[in-house]
């Protein structure tokens, strides 16, 4: 299967898939999907800083990132004791390797897994405000809305490089018009949202907060290209074949999904 197939495919069912999780699956059922998620998120990160597909670390990984979006649901006073947890496992583990396990393979256990179950729990707790269920859609929104558009506007027209070190096919332009594009679905979604469901939020709130996340989105991208290419690996994973692993395809998704939290907390 080529890549653009593998990628139409992809979309095709995954889009459906999502909506139809977010805006009618039980609250259980999402978080295990997030848990799911950012267990094999967490498991990614360590295989590629371990440049190896299973260890004892990866074990680790998961349970850490998956345990800290369970931990979100139904104890959130637990997640900063099983951070102090992960940190003494992970250090203990390395300790009694003798010199085995890397620092940087810690770290990706320890504040990656954590911060991937994080960023994915963001979603339990935005729904915890009291909007409605549809508002979930907007990290996925505010992120692809970004990729997609600063992709077309970049191989149109896009001239200047945004960080060639990092992402040599990123231009300034196609930078632009993701923030451009960002800020249109966003306005878009308000629109729908105002006018089914009585939303009391401003289009200049939705304005500022799309070109915040359009922003963040592009750092989130960048920040994961920046250590794949430190680690010499193309995709996270293959899970969703052409477009990598839940890393490749969720890199911005897990910068923007805080943000939005922060900023709904400040707005609604």
């Amino acid at each position: 299967m080529s890549s653009l197939k593998s990628r139409v495919l992809v979309a095709v069912i995954g889009i459906p898939v999502l909506v139809a999780i977010v805006l009618w699956a039980p609250e259980t059922v999402i978080m295990l999907v997030l848990a799911l998620l950012a267990g094999i998120g967490g498991v990614e990160l360590q295989q590629c800083v371990s440049a190896m597909k299973h260890n004892r670390l990866t074990d680790f990984s998961y349970i850490c990132a998956f345990s800290t979006v369970v931990c979100g649901y139904f104890a959130p006073s637990l997640v900063k004791i099983l951070f102090v947890l992960a940190v003494v496992i992970f250090f203990g583990y390395a300790i009694v390797k003798g010199g085995e396990v890397k620092f940087a393979q810690i770290m990706a256990g320890t504040f990656g897994s954590f911060a991937i179950g994080y960023s994915f729990a963001s979603f339990l707790r935005i729904e915890a405000m009291g909007l409605h269920r549809a508002w979930l859609l907007l990290p996925f929104i505010l992120s692809f809305a970004c990729d997609t558009f600063a992709y077309i506007v970049g191989c149109s027209i896009g001239k200047h490089k945004l960080a060639p070190k990092v992402s040599p096919k990123k231009s300034v332009e196609g930078s632009i018009g993701g923030l451009a594009g960002n800020v249109l679905c966003g306005c878009l979604f308000l629109m729908v949202m105002n006018r089914l469901f009585g939303t009391s939020i401003s289009y200049g709130a939705m304005v500022l907060l799309a070109l915040s996340c359009g922003v963040v989105a592009q750092i989130g991208d960048l920040s994961f290209s920046l250590i794949k290419r430190e680690f010499g690996i193309k995709d996270y994973g293959k899970l969703f074949l052409a477009h990598g692993g839940v890393l490749d395809r969720f890199d911005s998704v897990l910068f923007v999904a805080p943000v939005i939290e922060i900023i709904l907390q400040i707005v609604k």
